[in-house]
């Protein structure tokens, strides 16, 4: 079976979780604010479980030391990709309340609620660590550069001596306390023995909770999608071009910062890696981005829009991007 219809068959997988999500929102089975206690129990008890349980299975010292050339190109991508959303915002002439909110929205991906189960479905819980990587870049640059960029975006300030109010507790998040919980588990051999040996931990309670990670989070995205309102989703110039620079232009720069890497540079990734790194550079803009247009008084609607249309594109624009990888 080609590699195209056998992604499809894995994103169909996907879209049915979600689907269940957002039928069973609509015939009214989840209460007000579930979808809120949904979205802690994953972010705040599923995820970190996940992580965790993923990185002692999967990794050790030596592993670990090559997360580092992936950490750099997410960084350099990022980068560029940012730099290329400030040209088009100048390029188009975007209005002030907007380009803030397209640079994010180009360059912040998704990565938790749907870059996380999709990389699963894709490639298994061995991929969660290297899905980290993606992670704590992006989570980074969102809660730093990116707020920024919005809130001097403020059409009320004129762009100028905007009071952004950094969140310090966005740089260190709950997911990431996985990480660093399992870091002595692999580096202490008796301290992984010790856990192992816990039966009730190791093989039950961790890696059954961290299993809900994946059809929590669909099922999340699809009572989104519809609290949304799928019928509400409009196109124009604007949101356009942000669907390109999150859907095309993001990927296609991270496939050349690895490409140049290894053929420059003679850098390689796993396979594993490489392909995980360029799904999460393709991944839906932030669900956030809705809540920060608020918060700087930016185009409530065009963000909005954004998220909906780029989480429901995302469905054809993976199959797309497994097929491409298949001949890198």
């Amino acid at each position: 079976m080609s590699v195209f219809f056998t992604s499809i068959q894995s994103v169909l997988a996907i879209v049915m979780m979600i689907a269940v999500g957002y039928f069973a929102q609509a015939a009214g089975f989840f209460g007000e604010g579930f979808s809120n206690s949904l979205s802690k129990l994953i972010m705040k008890i599923s995820l970190p479980l996940a992580i965790f349980n993923s990185m002692l299975n999967n990794f050790n010292p030596s592993v670990l030391s090559k997360l580092g050339t992936g950490l750099i190109y997410v960084i350099i991508s990022i980068a560029i990709d940012y730099f290329i959303a400030i040209l088009l915002t100048k390029m188009f002439r975007v209005p002030r309340g907007k380009r803030g909110l397209m640079i994010q929205g180009i360059t912040g991906a998704n990565t938790v609620f749907i870059g996380m189960p999709l990389n699963t479905a894709l490639f298994g819980t061995s991929s969660i660590p290297y899905l980290l990587v993606y992670y704590i870049v992006n989570t980074i640059v969102i809660w730093t550069i990116g707020v920024w960029f919005i809130a001097n975006d403020d059409p009320t300030i004129n762009g100028k001596n905007k009071d952004v109010k950094f969140d310090l507790s966005h740089l260190l998040p709950v997911p990431l306390y996985g990480f660093i919980a399992a870091l002595p588990f692999i580096y202490i051999e008796p301290l992984k023995h010790f856990y192992l040996g816990l039966s009730f931990l190791s093989t039950t309670f961790v890696p059954d909770m961290g299993a809900l990670v994946t059809p929590l989070s669909l099922i999340y995205i699809g009572i989104m999608l519809r609290q949304f309102g799928l019928k509400n989703m409009e196109f124009d110039g604007h949101i356009v071009m942000t669907l390109i620079g999150r859907f095309i232009l993001s990927p296609i720069i991270m496939v050349v910062v690895v490409m140049v890497g290894l053929h420059a540079f003679g850098i390689s990734l796993t396979p594993i890696f490489q392909k995980t790194l360029i799904i999460q550079s393709a991944t839906p803009t932030l669900a956030v981005l809705p809540i920060m247009a608020n918060e700087y008084h930016g185009d409530v609607k065009y963000a909005t829009n954004v998220v909906v249309s780029s989480s429901i594109l995302f469905v054809i624009v993976v199959p797309i991007i497994m097929m491409l990888q298949s001949v890198l």
